[in-house]
């Protein structure tokens, strides 16, 4: 066993479990005689003799490898189509336009994706009917690939607000519900500007739960949240008062309600969703299944701790470091060799003016806490990386460590404790080694980690 070389491939194998392409072409299968479209798994279908058109659209880093799924599913019977992805996710597509945009900070070019979806029938050149079908992807990052301000906000004003909310440790779903309070694209009201046409999303979820209307700020589900939520979100975290001025007043008016306050998301039950059908095909709990299958056959005892992983990476990085210790003191709870999965989006409060992302912070914590206690951690090998291979603004998709590791950085001279202090964990991991590149997946279900014990 090689338990570096072997994490790697469980994760690797995780991955390519998730790929968007395959997925899409499971979730969706084509009756040719009958032109009937069926989504796999639930009573929704189409006939598709019903439509003059079949369009397509959607926002994320996994939607281009979707794309390229449903056009193998449809061929010709695909009308065309616009969809937005990070820049360099990109697939080769016959009959989907693809355009490239900021993430995880939207940019000039999220506004104009956003521009082109909201406004989808002139951007393809024909007016939407209610004969229409425009099957919307959805994928994780959707939130800052496509940005459009509410009325009376800037681009500006949506980047210094992201900035705040990714730095200050707030979790996905708080983060995509004051985005929807200050969109005029995300919390369900895609849908609206999609009508009359029949709308059938297909989500890749990269949320810890897959709530549907967290994955990229729900643009066709109904939103729960309100503007309340969003104020005592951005109220506990301490930052309203470094929020620009135009987005605390929005969120105060629209929590205030009245006659003059902005209008709230669409809520269930809205008549805007009656021609409107979402479907989830992509999960980062598939992703694990396989990894274990995988562990399984590189002849470990494996086990899934769980999906839905969140809270402080370095935190948890202390709990995989005590899971790691228990078995190789006593096999509890796995004989060794054992290998421990799992899964979810973890945050980091930034306190340092380091880079890196937060699978390689809590490769570095473990680092960190493993020199702290050598003899415990001698078998023990972590890894830690995001599925869609872009781990914060760096070109990582995570870390793997060991105590190997963290002797040969010591002998470098580097610092861990030092590192983690300052957020800087690429810069400690480029320095000593153990980054896990994998450039864009074109997937995205959150993260992946792998505890080895051998």
């Amino acid at each position: 066993m090689n338990p570096k070389s072997d994490a790697e491939r469980i994760f690797r194998t995780a991955v390519d479990r998730v790929n968007p392409a395959p997925m899409i072409e499971m979730a969706l299968r084509l009756d040719p005689a009958s032109e009937t479209l069926n989504v796999a798994g639930s009573d929704v279908s189409y006939d598709l003799r019903r439509f003059d058109r079949v369009f397509a659209t959607g926002m994320g880093k996994a939607s281009a490898r979707m794309a390229l799924g449903l056009e193998r599913v449809l061929g010709d019977r695909l009308s065309g189509g616009l969809v937005a992805v990070k820049e360099g996710h990109v697939e080769p597509l016959e009959r989907i336009r693809l355009v490239e945009s900021g993430h995880p900070v939207p940019d000039s070019r999220s506004i104009a994706a956003a521009a082109a979806i909201l406004g989808l029938g002139p951007s393809l050149g024909v007016v939407l009917t209610e004969r229409d079908l425009v099957i919307v992807l959805v994928s994780g990052g959707g939130s800052s690939i496509l940005c459009a301000p509410a009325p009376g906000l800037s681009l500006d004003d949506k980047i210094a607000t992201t900035k705040l909310l990714l730095s200050c440790g707030a979790t996905i779903n708080e983060v995509n519900c004051v985005r929807k309070h200050l969109s005029a694209v995300k919390g369900g009201r895609l849908v609206a500007a999609l009508a009359p046409a029949a709308v059938l999303t297909l989500v890749l979820s990269d949320v810890v739960g897959d709530d549907l209307d967290a994955i990229a700020s729900g643009p066709t589900v109904p939103d729960p949240t309100s503007f309340a939520d969003a104020l005592d979100i951005v109220r506990r975290y301490g930052i309203e008062s470094k929020l620009p001025a135009t987005v605390s007043d929005r969120l105060r008016a629209g929590a205030a309600g009245g006659p003059d306050a902005p209008a709230e998301t669409p809520k269930p039950g809205d008549p805007s969703f009656a021609a409107a059908r979402t479907e989830l095909v992509g999960t980062n709990r598939l992703a694990l299944v396989a990894a274990e299958a995988e562990a399984k056959r590189l002849g470990y005892h494996s086990l899934v701790l769980s999906s839905r992983l969140t809270g402080e990476a370095r935190e948890l990085a202390l709990t995989f470091l005590g899971i790691g210790k228990d078995i190789a003191a006593s096999g509890f709870p796995l004989e060794r060799p054992a290998c421990v999965i799992a899964g979810g989006e973890t945050t980091v409060t930034l306190r340092g003016g380091g880079r890196g992302g937060r699978n390689q912070e809590m490769a570095l914590a473990f680092l960190s806490a493993l020199g702290r206690s050598p003899k415990d951690g001698e078998s023990l090998t972590f890894l830690s990386a995001g599925t869609d291979g872009n781990d914060g603004p760096t070109d990582a998709a995570g870390a793997v460590v060991d105590a190997d590791l963290y002797r040969s950085a010591l002998g470098r001279g580097l610092d861990p404790e030092a590192a983690l202090a300052g957020n800087d964990s690429y810069g400690f991991f480029e320095s000593a080694g153990g980054l896990v590149r994998t450039g864009p997946t074109n997937t995205n279900v959150c993260d992946v980690q792998v505890l080895l014990v051998r």
